[in-house]
């Protein structure tokens, strides 16, 4: 009888004791995924070169890429360079994005206020980028309230569209049972409304990091004597296409890495969710 008690325990323990090993192998393969395709391209783009089918000026070598990289990291441009386009992105994206989530929310309550601001926003959304970048340098100069206000522009609207429609697609019995606990306003949206809609949220706060950039791009490379845009627009008048590279896949990495922060906020916060994540395979 104590063999056959003990029988489940230990299979109990050692089911426990398989899942970490699951999991670790699933990262693992997950981690190999992601990174085969560009390796891939890296090795057969270092070939090609090698074998002479490139034209080195449109095309260079990733290790003379690397090469081009370390010597700018050692020297310290690369840094000072990203530092401040990453401080340059930070303040227009809490600008713009905390001022497109109270527009979301205080539109998304009200009809009155939609039938008001939505048709002026939606017609703004839809101004280029570059458009508007030489009439933001004439109001407001070269310097750096121009940048801001332009990535604030372009972090604005992902977060006011996608709060305005987590709000709107709500449950309806959800303002109910505040009304019945009866709720304040502030109440019923901290409590009830934003916490629904909180995947749409977060969707429009990865939708403004990624516009953040994208627009940084575009206000350093108008007008800007610092910054990676700055450093790539520089070296393309020299057509020193290395550091052009060096500069894209700056922006590329801390890019991903940005969108990499906020979808893990994303799993915190929504862990309640129970939704799709694929069948595995290719």
């Amino acid at each position: 009888m104590e063999n056959a008690a003990a029988t489940p325990l230990v299979q109990e323990k050692t089911g426990t004791s398989k899942r970490p090993k699951r999991r670790r192998s699933i990262q693992v393969t997950n981690v190999a995924l992601g990174i085969l395709l560009p390796v891939a391209t890296v090795v057969f783009w270092e070939i090609a070169a090698g074998m002479g089918k490139l034209n080195p000026i449109l095309l260079p070598a990733p290790s003379k890429i690397v090469e081009e990289f370390v010597s700018l990291t050692s020297s310290g441009e690369l840094i000072r360079h990203l530092g401040i386009s990453a401080w340059r992105a930070l303040l227009g994206f809490l600008l713009g994005g905390g001022l497109g989530l109270a527009a979301g929310i205080w539109v998304g309550f009200s009809y009155k206020t939609e039938r008001l601001l939505d048709p002026l926003l939606q017609m703004l959304r839809t101004l280029p980028h570059l458009a508007i970048a030489p009439l933001f340098i004439l109001w407001f100069g070269f310097g750096e309230t121009s940048k801001v206000l332009l990535i604030a522009k372009g972090t604005f609207f992902p977060l006011y569209v996608n709060t305005f429609l987590g709000i709107r697609s709500v449950d309806s019995r959800l303002f109910e049972v505040g009304r019945v606990l009866q709720f304040s306003k502030w109440q019923m949206i901290t409590k009830l409304v934003v916490p629904a809609a909180m995947p749409n949220i977060l969707l429009g706060v990865r939708l403004s990091v990624g516009v953040a950039w994208l627009v940084l791009v575009v206000a350093e490379m108008m007008g800007s004597s610092s910054g990676v845009g700055f450093l790539i627009n520089d070296a393309r008048s020299f057509s020193l296409t290395s550091v052009v590279f060096v500069g894209i896949i700056v922006f590329a990495v801390v890019g991903k890495l940005t969108d990499s922060l906020v979808k893990l906020l994303e799993r915190r916060l929504l862990r309640w969710q129970n939704s799709y994540k694929g069948d595995g395979k290719l």
